[in-house]
């Protein structure tokens, strides 16, 4: 079967065919192709291979003039002239093993390239032509890399070991520059005017005769398999091919696709994400929205550059389907709001100019309402992948947003996508849906899908154990939001007073204690036994009992009845904290914490028989780490 998307041929192309049509701006690259990286070893493995015939791999490329209209630029190294010229064809794989061929054979000048140790050094590339002769010799070292100077020395420069500063002193050396390769007869007429009538002419033009036959035909008649992808090829395959015969660099993402394709047209969307000298671009200011000096980064600081993409693709998607509505269509016929790779790659630069600044003030508000919620760390935020509809609803919402009837939907929308557990994995159909259906709900229409599908057990408290459970970290900020206390301070965990009094999340009952105790680490690991203090105030605590910490920190003159009040705020019980009673206080506050999560998503949590306290139980497989967007 064809593949709609894809369609391509398979052959054979002569090397030197595809280095003239690179020297000529024929062949070319896309621009989110990464620069030429290969050392100085990689290339004498390459050109030891070709010498002797022998397979170095097949080269992909993509005829133009289709859908895809990546901006494209000349192989390193090619003349300023290839620039102006349109290519037939953009190079998608072979970019490092034609390149480093091209700079050796073709440009005729010093090639700029690396050590093994990633230094820059500049080199000459010979093939000597007697090792390459000796059958039983290793090619490799046939190869010779000479410095800049061409000249091989010792002793700081005073023994000159190999100089082959000038053609006679190639000749005189049997050394054979490859940068002759493509024109070995003028090398070779040369050689005969130099050495004609001499003693020693006749072997060794009979030397190079061999030379030629057995070495250089093997690069002027090399041939090189090519599939090459129809210029009807989507956008969607030119990824997916990429990744997958791209295996030696890094992974191309959505980005860097549309990169290459709005630079066709002029717009450098590289500049407009990370700005330039002159200017910060929108990552920078979005790394540092809501960020006091105080803070290493923002809350914002994780979202990427797909994460922008997507929001932006939310609006430009949902006008094509007003528009199909407003043309008459209905049902299928109407094309989805979504957010996905394909829909990205298809996003046109007029939707993304369009949509910037709205979507970038988005952002913004969400990075407020992030920290309304006592969210100020992007390692606290529950789901990175939540904060794109977050974004993108407060864009469309806007002044609509402000009134407190708006906030109280947003912001039980948000925690039942995160008590519910609902952005973990793919997300792309979720984020899509909740776009349309929290911004009409706001705007008075029906509970969205997130609201209605979000399911809580009770039992999931005992379970939270780690911090990157979305869950774990929702109940630490819910904590926080209702006027958590400082156990010692009395203070609640502001903006500022989290960062300048360094506050984490920390045990109630402490490690060592519960494991003199006989506590399993499973129970007394639970978020139940854990809530948000100060540094200091932890060290304080140690590892003794309660009522020991509680008795130090009363010693440093605060009151009981002050103390209680403090416990109360985490939702703690005093008496049954100062009495040591870890299951007690456990089964306690899993109630208040049920409770508390029951007003956050405006709806009952399934309760369920809770475990033993000093029991043990499996840990929880489904605590995994969202990775947010990016991975688009």
């Amino acid at each position: 079967m064809t593949n709609p998307d894809t369609s391509f041929t398979a052959s054979s192309v002569r090397l030197q065919t595809l280095l003239e049509n690179a020297k000529e701006g024929r062949l070319q690259l896309p621009d989110f192709q990464r620069s030429w990286v290969w050392d100085e070893e990689r290339i004498r493995g390459l050109i030891a291979s070709i010498s002797r015939g022998f397979p170095v791999g097949a080269v992909m490329t993509l005829r133009t003039g289709g859908a895809v209209d990546f901006k494209p630029r000349p192989l390193e190294g090619a003349p300023a002239a290839a620039a102006d010229e349109t290519p037939d064809s953009l190079l998608l794989d072979g970019q490092q093993r034609l390149t480093s061929l091209y700079q050796v054979l073709v440009r005729k000048q010093v090639v700029a390239t690396l050590t093994p140790r990633r230094q820059r050094v500049r080199r000459w590339f010979y093939l000597d032509i007697e090792k390459c002769l000796d059958e039983a010799g290793d090619r490799d070292e046939a190869v010779v890399i000479l410095p800049e100077s061409r000249r091989v020395t010792a002793e700081f420069g005073r023994v000159v070991e190999l100089d082959l500063s000038t053609r006679e002193l190639e000749f005189e050396n049997m050394m054979f520059p490859l940068t002759s390769v493509l024109d070995y007869a003028d090398w070779q007429t040369a050689f005969v005017m130099q050495y004609s009538g001499t003693a020693d002419f006749q072997a060794r033009f009979q030397r190079l005769n061999e030379f030629h036959e057995r070495v250089i035909k093997n690069f002027t008649a090399y041939l090189v398999p090519q599939i090459e992808l129809s210029a009807s090829t989507s956008k969607e395959a030119v990824c997916v091919v990429f990744e997958k015969v791209n295996t030696g660099g890094k992974a191309l993402d959505a980005f860097e696709l549309i990169t290459a394709m709005y630079a066709a047209d002029g717009y450098e969307l590289r500049k407009d994400w990370f700005g330039t000298e002159e200017g910060e671009g929108r990552h920078g200011r979005l790394r540092a929205a809501m960020r006091l000096p105080s803070a290493a980064e923002g809350v914002l600081s994780g979202v990427g550059n797909t994460d922008f993409l997507q929001a932006i693709s939310l609006f430009h998607t949902r006008d094509l389907r007003e528009s199909a509505k407003g043309e008459g269509k209905t049902g299928r016929e109407l094309p989805q709001v979504s957010a996905t790779r394909q829909v990205l790659l298809n996003l046109p630069l007029d939707a993304y100019k369009q949509y910037q600044h709205r979507v970038e003030e988005g952002f913004l508000s969400a990075a407020k309402f992030l920290i309304q919620l006592d969210i100020y760390r992007v390692k606290d935020l529950p789901y990175q992948s939540q904060v794109v509809p977050l974004a993108a609803i407060l864009a469309e919402l806007g002044r609509d947003a402000d009134s407190p009837a708006a906030i109280e939907k947003i912001r039980r929308w948000y925690w039942n996508g995160v008590f519910g557990e609902l952005y973990g994995s793919s997300t792309e159909t979720r984020i899509a849906k909740d776009f349309i259906e929290v911004v009409d709900w706001v705007r008075g229409g029906s509970e969205p899908s997130t609201v209605r599908d979000a399911t809580v057990r009770a039992d999931r408290l005992d379970t939270m154990r780690m911090r990157l459970s979305a869950a774990y970290k929702g109940v630490n900020a819910l904590l926080m939001n209702r006027g958590a206390e400082d156990f010692r301070s009395g203070q609640t965990f502001s903006h500022t007073i989290f960062f300048d009094e360094n506050v984490d999340i920390h045990h109630i009952f402490p490690q060592d204690w519960c494991k003199k105790t006989g506590i399993s680490k499973q129970v007394y690991d639970s978020i139940i036994n854990k809530t948000p203090l100060t540094a200091r105030t932890n060290r304080i605590i140690g590892g003794v009992a309660p009522s020991e910490y509680l008795a130090r920190i009363e010693g440093d003159g605060a009151e009981p009845e002050e103390v209680n009040s403090r416990l109360r705020s985490h939702l703690v019980d005093p008496a049954l904290l100062r009495t040591d009673d870890f299951e007690s206080a456990f089964r306690k506050r899993r109630n208040e914490l049920v409770a508390l999560i029951e007003k956050a998503i405006g709806k009952p949590v399934i309760i369920t028989e809770p475990p033993e306290a000093d029991g043990d139980f499996d840990e929880d497989p489904t605590e995994i780490e969202d990775l947010g967007s990016d991975a688009l």
